[in-house]
């Protein structure tokens, strides 16, 4: 038998054995450095938990606020409406400037300003003022919120896989720890005091994070590469109506997320005569079963495809709402509240990432607008249900809309330009 000249075998082999040991972390002219992926991975996924948990620590101290402007719960829900309408004011601007300077730099950017304005609400006195001053922390929060989510959707591309959930999961354990602590505080440190010390870490955290986002451009992978989205191409109609889509899906589930951050304590407190303590641990549980939710939903979106997530999704939601929200011991309203986080888990990362898909930051702004104007119509849609008839009744449209996130998510079964739903 011939044998292949040692020449041939030379070329053949050390390029491999080369490629081999270079791959291995430490090995001889190996890089130990985990790879730029990795590294922007990790620094979008700080981002998200600190923005969850800088809002969980703003609404575990909501029944604090509510006491200190002595506001009704039809004039809270309208003060509330303030972090809404700031988010939604600037989600669509937010999108723009992501376009022209980067989604990276302006996650920084909002890093900043959504530390700097959490510490506002505990120095207000009336309900119009705190209504104001939420103006600027729901501009901050929005525009964090959208591009982040673009940095997401681009880094979700390149790795072409469904990790969308994992982000997301981390806003989720943000907000668990971010309520937990609270909980813990509310009767020891004045609300004051307690959002003062959360504006300090937002911004160390931001300081420390932010580096790496700023290193790394977000890159034409996704925007730029992919054609569906490229940047100056004007949608078709058909893709704007999926937008829209999953846009309103993404309402329908903001709702219930955000009733549950400014109404699901008071509720334990007020109606079912929970410690405050307990109250506040409501919302944690909440984030806790989301968290895990979303942790297994990379794992759920490959083995059930987005319709069935939605559907099933959608469907358990409301069914563990009108549990919370009628029940009549605080228990077995924890418990309606551990099935609603465990529902509502990965219908906005679903509907949110589809969206930037198709229509980059654009589309992540207009579902995400859309999304967040599901929190723009809760807080004073609760408010005025409970003085018309009684929060554990205005709760329950949580329910009535999470069941139509799941009849959409059916209907967008179809809907879909590139990718298999």
């Amino acid at each position: 038998m011939l044998r292949p000249p040692p020449e041939r075998l030379y070329a053949e082999f050390v390029p491999q054995l080369n490629k081999l040991r270079t791959a291995l972390p430490g090995g001889p002219g190996g890089d130990t450095a985990p790879p730029a992926s990795a590294r922007l991975r990790t620094a979008l996924t700080v981002f998200f938990a600190l923005d969850g948990f800088l809002f969980a620590g703003w609404v575990v101290r909501i029944p604090a606020i509510k006491q200190q402007t002595g506001a009704s719960a039809s004039t809270l829900g309208l003060a509330l409406l303030g972090v809404s309408a700031g988010a939604v004011i600037t989600m669509m601007l937010t999108g723009r400037l992501c376009r022209r300077y980067g989604s990276h730099a302006v996650t920084v950017a909002c890093g900043v300003l959504l530390p700097l304005s959490i510490a506002l609400p505990a120095q207000t006195h009336s309900a119009l003022s705190l209504g104001l001053v939420l103006l600027v922390f729901g501009a901050a929060y929005g525009g964090m919120n959208v591009a982040m989510n673009s940095a997401a959707v681009d880094l979700v591309a390149a790795l072409r896989r469904p990790v969308m959930p994992s982000f997301h999961a981390a806003f989720s354990l943000g907000g668990m720890v971010g309520a937990g602590l609270g909980g813990l505080v509310a009767g020891g440190l004045s609300a004051s005091t307690h959002l003062f010390l959360l504006a300090g870490i937002g911004l160390l955290v931001t300081a420390f994070a932010g580096p790496s986002l700023l290193r790394h451009r977000p890159a034409p992978t996704a925007v730029e590469t992919a054609g569906p989205r490229e940047p100056k191409q004007r949608l078709s109609p058909r893709a704007r109506r999926i937008v829209v889509l999953f846009g309103v899906i993404a309402l329908c589930t903001a709702y219930g997320e955000g009733a549950l951050a400014d109404w699901g304590a008071l509720h334990l407190e007020q109606d079912l005569g929970a410690h405050p303590g307990l109250a506040a641990a409501g919302y944690a549980l909440f984030a806790l079963t989301m968290t895990a939710g979303r942790l297994t939903g990379t794992l759920l979106l490959e083995r059930l495809g987005q319709t069935r997530t939605l559907v099933l999704g959608g469907t358990t939601a409301a069914a563990g709402m009108l549990l919370g929200s009628l029940a009549p011991t605080t228990w077995l309203a924890l418990a309606g509240f551990a099935v609603t986080g465990l529902g509502l888990a990965n219908i906005f990362p679903v509907a949110v990432g589809r969206a930037g898909e198709l229509a980059g930051p654009s589309g992540v702004a207009a579902a995400s607008t859309l999304g967040y104007g599901g929190m723009l119509l809760g807080p004073p849609a609760i408010g005025f249900l409970a003085d018309w008839f009684s929060l554990p009744v205005a709760l329950t449209t949580v329910a009535l809309l999470a069941a139509a996130a799941a009849a959409l998510g059916y209907t967008a079964r179809n809907a879909t330009t590139s990718a298999p739903v």
